[in-house]
C-alpha cells in the first residue's frame, strides 16, 4: 500500500501560533507534545487514544494547512510524484513537494502509526472527528490535481455528494480522507490551498456552539456544513457527515 498514514499540519505564524494550537488541542481533546525542531517550531497534538495525525508548525506569514503522506519508500514515491508533475522543494529524510497546482505536501517515512483515534465528545455533547483535508482547487487547475492525487496515493477517486467534490477513497484505518473541491469561476485564488473538515453528524450545531465558545468565529452556512475560522485565522468546516464512517448522513 503506497500510503500507510496521513497527517495534517497546521502551519501557524508566530504571532498566532499559541492561540491556534491551544484552540485545536481543546477542540480535539488533544494534549500538546513537547516542542521539537531546531527552534522549537514543531509539536504534535496527542489524541486521547490511538496514534497522532495532527501537528502544528510555527512558520510563515499566513496560516495554512499542508499534508504529510507516510510511505514505506520516500525516494520511490517522490520520484513518482515528480513524474506526475510535482515540484521538489526540499529533501532530508523526508521530501517536500508542491503538487501541479502548487499545494505543499510532504512524503515522510512510515513511523508505524496504525491506530486511528476515535471521535471525541465535546462539552456540549456533540461528537466530532477531524477526518478530512479538503483541497481548494481553482477551476483551471482541477484536471491536473484530479489526475495527480489518485495516482500518487493509489486511492481511487469518485464524485462526492455534490458535483464540485472529488473524494479519494482512503483505505480502512487511514485517519484523514482527501477531497478536492472545485472553486467557483469567480474565485480569485490561483494556487491550490486546503482546509480541515470535521465530521459531526447530527450534532453539527452543538459542535459549532462549542467551537465558538473556544474562540472560533462564524463565517458562513453551506449545504450541510458550517464554515468557521479558528483563532489563528484559518478557515475550516464542520460537516454533517457521520464521525465514524465519514459518509454523508441522510
Amino acid at each position: 500500500m503506497p500510503v500507510v498514514w496521513t497527517t495534517a499540519f497546521l502551519d501557524l505564524p508566530a504571532a498566532v501560533h499559541d492561540d491556534g494550537t491551544a484552540f485545536w488541542c481543546a477542540a480535539t481533546r488533544s494534549t500538546r507534545s513537547p516542542a521539537r525542531g531546531a527552534e522549537g517550531e514543531f509539536a504534535t497534538l496527542l489524541p486521547p487514544d490511538g496514534d497522532a495525525y495532527l501537528r502544528v508548525q510555527r512558520t510563515g506569514d499566513v496560516p495554512r494547512v499542508h499534508v504529510d503522506l507516510h510511505v514505506p519508500d520516500v525516494a520511490a514515491r517522490a520520484a513518482l510524484a515528480r513524474d506526475l508533475g510535482a515540484t521538489e522543494l526540499h529533501r532530508e529524510d523526508h521530501v517536500v513537494l508542491a503538487s501541479p497546482g502548487g499545494f505543499v505536501l510532504c512524503l515522510v517515512p512510515d513511523g508505524g502509526e496504525r491506530r486511528r483515534p476515535e471521535p471525541v465528545a465535546g462539552a456540549g455533547g456533540g461528537v466530532q472527528r477531524v477526518d478530512q483535508v479538503c483541497l481548494d482547487v481553482p477551476a483551471g487547475l482541477l484536471d491536473a490535481e484530479r489526475a495527480f492525487w489518485p495516482a500518487l496515493t493509489g486511492w481511487p477517486a469518485r464524485t462526492g455528494a455534490r458535483p464540485e467534490f472529488t473524494v479519494l477513497e482512503r483505505p480502512a484505518g487511514i485517519p484523514l480522507r482527501l477531497m478536492l473541491q472545485r472553486l467557483g469561476d469567480d474565485d480569485p485564488r490561483t494556487t491550490v490551498g486546503a482546509h480541515l473538515d470535521l465530521a459531526c453528524g447530527p450534532a453539527r450545531a452543538a459542535v459549532a456552539a462549542e467551537h465558538l465558545a473556544l474562540g472560533a468565529t462564524h463565517v458562513a452556512e453551506g449545504h450541510g456544513w458550517t464554515v468557521l475560522r479558528d483563532p489563528a485565522g484559518q478557515v475550516y468546516c464542520l460537516t454533517g457527515r457521520d464521525p465514524v464512517t465519514g459518509l454523508v448522513t441522510r
